[in-house]
């Protein structure tokens, strides 16, 4: 038996994973994720601000705790949208390999291609469903790009990384609060377009079950059921109907800042971009339904996470 951490920084979050790995599965023994907002500003100015990597390191240092404490002995960490489009990004690479070198000696952050960044998040996704489902469509909608990967129990067949996540979309076209019907029209319109890249790169046509993961995807599940907590059981490999996401996405772009505060499954650091995310899934469940018949989205609270964690092995 192996413990390794995973740890994966993307645009609005950065999450950490130490599992206890024996053939080839997976067993918990921390999983944590604080929002960081690395991103913040990055699609306008191109640039990491200092305000935001100081937060990704306050979030890493104690992570990096955990891991010290957990005894964990490998150690992955993938830095993935942002990272990919921020022009300091060494500011970022030097600030990891130095609190994470601390722990283990000579680690560091990896940026990853949105391609692997696809192929990661179908191997955490599908691990627990009947292969009989498949193919299935993976959709990892994340702070500034989201995947979709097409594959089955055979692995995967196709996969594309599109530029637009729920930071992307809010911070380029939400900007009252809440958002106007000509800004939400707007959004519809610019995710469409980018989804439009993948949907030409990925045949979802042959799948037949849409699995979405990561951190918008649970929230809009954990609205969905209406859970007085959030809670990651309850959450996990839950279905909601695509008439069900039109409600949700329609009721959180309705209320103000201060009323989706208000609702406690959602964390503190997606209030605010929520909405752009929740547009983002409801352009996807139409085009999947267009284009595939599917009417339904399984969440899972395993994706990329799992994926570093199995990839370590």
């Amino acid at each position: 038996m192996t413990r390794v951490a995973a740890i994966d920084c993307g645009t609005n979050s950065i999450r950490l994973l130490v599992a206890d790995a024996e053939n080839g599965a997976l067993t918990d023994v921390v999983r944590e994720m604080r929002v960081n907002r690395l991103g913040q500003g990055v699609d306008a100015n191109g640039r990491f601000a200092p305000e935001a990597i100081e937060r990704t390191r306050v979030a890493l240092e104690e992570y990096a705790g955990m891991i010290r404490e957990t005894g964990a002995t490998k150690v992955r960490m993938v830095a993935t949208s942002a990272t990919r489009d921020a022009a300091n990004r060494e500011d970022f690479f030097a600030m990891t390999r130095e609190v994470l070198g601390a722990v283990i000696p000579g680690a560091e952050a990896e940026v990853i291609t949105g391609d692997e960044e696809a192929r990661l998040s179908f191997a955490g996704a599908v691990g627990e469903l009947d292969s009989a489902a498949g193919p299935f469509v993976v959709v990892d909608l994340g702070g500034g790009s989201t995947e979709l990967v097409l594959g089955d129990s055979t692995g995967v067949h196709a996969a594309y990384s599109t530029n637009i996540g729920c930071v992307r979309l809010t911070e380029r076209c939400l900007h009252d609060d809440p958002p106007t019907a000509d800004q939400v029209e707007e959004a519809r319109a610019v995710a469409a377009e980018k989804l439009g890249e993948a949907f030409d790169r990925v045949p979802v046509e042959q799948a037949h079950t849409w699995v979405g993961v990561a951190g918008t995807m649970t929230t809009l599940a954990a609205v969905s059921l209406e859970l007085p907590e959030y809670d990651a059981e309850q959450v996990h490999l839950s279905r909601m109907s695509l008439e069900r996401l039109h409600e949700v996405n329609d009721s959180l772009l309705n209320k103000t800042h201060d009323q989706r505060a208000e609702i406690t499954v959602i964390h503190p650091g997606r209030v605010d971009v929520i909405g752009g995310g929740a547009i983002v899934a409801d352009v996807l469940g139409v085009e999947l339904a267009r284009r595939a018949g599917i009417t339904e989205l399984i969440v899972s609270e395993h994706d990329i996470l799992d994926g570093i964690a199995l990839s370590i092995l």
